[in-house]
């Protein structure tokens, strides 16, 4: 096979991703099966949007009838630190032809996180293809976790109350993962710190400023750090 090591390589990095997007995903189709909509939904919803806690959020917006803009702005104000992931892996990506339509589609914080993971990409040669397939990997997982659960669902009768921690756990777990592979903590410090700071400030609304303080801070550190090797 061609392409054989790149595809072993991104499956092996996104294993990791695996037993999230099950568990997440899983509990994303059970809650969408108690507001009355099938596994054809849950499937639908994980191929088109992928998005985990957008797509948590819609089982509440699916379920109160909220408005249409209304919706529109929550997706936006949700899903905003995508513009910060997207201007981070413009040069990781530049060059990727047709693929980048997908690459963009499937752009999410796990993802991220293993592209950014360049020890992951070692000895791989054609780097655009892993990237592609590392989401492709994700985006199946997804799939797959959110069909389960919302078959799971339709047929057995529980008390699915607490099953969306699963999310903050997820992040938690990809976070830690990253601490420990990473000798170069920084990124990690100032992250922890700017989401503390506007959590304390701006209460629920933190995330929005939180991504601008991280944007500001990682570019001043990229400048410092450039500066610093080219004297």
């Amino acid at each position: 096979m061609k392409y054989k090591h790149e595809i072993r390589r991104a499956f092996v990095s996104s294993l990791p991703v695996f037993a999230g997007y099950i568990a997440l995903g899983f509990g994303f189709g059970v809650l969408l099966s108690t507001q009355g909509y099938g596994a054809i939904w849950a499937l639908f919803m994980s191929v088109t949007m992928f998005g985990g806690s957008m797509q948590y959020a819609a089982v509440d917006i699916l379920a109160d009838s909220v408005s249409l803009l209304s919706a529109a702005i929550t997706t936006l104000i949700i899903n905003a630190r995508h513009l910060f992931y997207g201007i981070s892996l413009i040069e990781k990506y530049k060059g990727t032809g047709f693929k980048k339509i997908y690459l963009i589609h499937t752009l999410t914080d796990e993802t991220y996180s293993l592209v950014c993971a360049d020890q992951l990409a070692v000895g791989v040669k054609n780097k655009h293809l892993y990237y592609f397939l590392v989401s492709f990997f994700d985006h199946c997982y997804w799939i797959l976790g959110c069909t389960l659960g919302a078959v799971f669902g339709s047929n057995v009768s529980f008390n699915s109350e607490g099953i969306d921690f699963v999310l903050t756990a997820l992040f938690l777990t990809i976070f830690v993962e990253q601490w420990m592979s990473n000798s170069d903590r920084t990124p990690a410090v100032i992250g922890v710190c700017s989401a503390v700071l506007c959590t304390l400030i701006f209460k629920e609304n933190m995330l929005i400023p939180t991504m601008l303080i991280i944007l500001v801070a990682l570019t001043v550190l990229r400048f410092v750090r450039r500066d610093k090797y080219d004297t």
